[in-house]
């Protein structure tokens, strides 16, 4: 962001503030995406439009409605691969939900879900190398995300309230979602047997999720448990616990609800 001049920045401004789309702006400039995106963010804070502020209410604080369903695959996303920062300059929270490029359907899910989760309130994507971080900027952030504290996740207790616990009663599969398209994947395992002397080689699909935090995985059994996915647990070589489901039954129950990253 840093290595392009003022006038660089002041002309996407000028261009931005006259209605040009962001994605043109980043084209006639030779700018990327993302550091145009926090341009039109900072302008917009600098003149008090930020988003986050004024009228934007909070399912929360002001009791407006809450889409449950996006918000369970929304907070299964934030536990996964997600981060809220504090901009003291500007008064307000971001979410930034960590996103490989290889699953553009991914992308357009998550920054959905902060569109139906927030709906006041603006979105953004930063690209880094080999994947791009979706964003969205509201004061209220920490009253939706309570999980939200200093350090990281997996060095602190993490443990669902009692109003986010009702919401994935109900949706559990929006919250398996969100988890394994953060922290999972469906993979083809394969193994060969010998059967009447002949070798035949067998494949077989199964879902791993990987997270270093025990009160995650455990929010991520809890679930599986509650829509009758037989699961166990495994470590890797890195030491990192891995959730396996791979029974026929179980396989087939995950494919039927949430099904490969896209």
């Amino acid at each position: 962001m840093n290595a392009h001049s003022t006038d660089v920045r002041q002309t996407a401004l000028t261009l931005l503030r006259d209605g040009v789309k962001n994605s043109e702006v980043a084209r006639r400039l030779g700018v990327p995406l993302g550091t145009v995106s926090w341009w039109l963010h900072a302008d917009r804070s600098k003149r008090g439009e930020c988003p986050g502020r004024g009228g934007a209410l909070c399912p929360r604080c002001d009791g407006r409605p809450l889409d449950e369903r996006a918000y369970a695959y929304l907070l299964g996303l934030y536990l996964g691969d997600g981060h809220i920062s504090h901009y003291v300059k500007h008064r307000a929270h971001s979410l930034a939900v960590t996103c490989c490029d290889d699953w553009p359907g991914l992308l357009d899910a998550c920054e959905a879900a902060m569109h139906a989760v927030l709906p006041d309130n603006a979105t953004c994507r930063v690209r880094r190398k080999g994947c791009t971080d979706v964003k969205v900027y509201s004061k209220h952030l920490p009253c939706l995300f309570p999980q939200h504290g200093p350090g990281k996740k997996h060095e602190r207790r993490i443990a669902l309230e009692e109003w986010q616990q009702l919401i994935v009663d109900a949706h559990p599969w929006e919250l398996i979602r969100g988890l394994l398209h953060s922290d999972g994947c469906r993979i083809t395992n394969w193994t060969e047997k010998v059967i009447g002397g002949v070798r035949k080689r067998y494949e077989y699909p199964r879902y791993f999720f990987s997270n270093l935090s025990g009160d995650i995985r455990r929010v991520y059994t809890d679930a599986l448990d509650c829509v009758g996915v037989e699961w166990k647990s495994c470590n890797n070589s890195r030491s990192v616990q891995n959730i396996s489901v791979a029974r026929r039954a179980s396989v087939a129950l995950m494919d039927a609800h949430v099904g490969p990253k896209w």
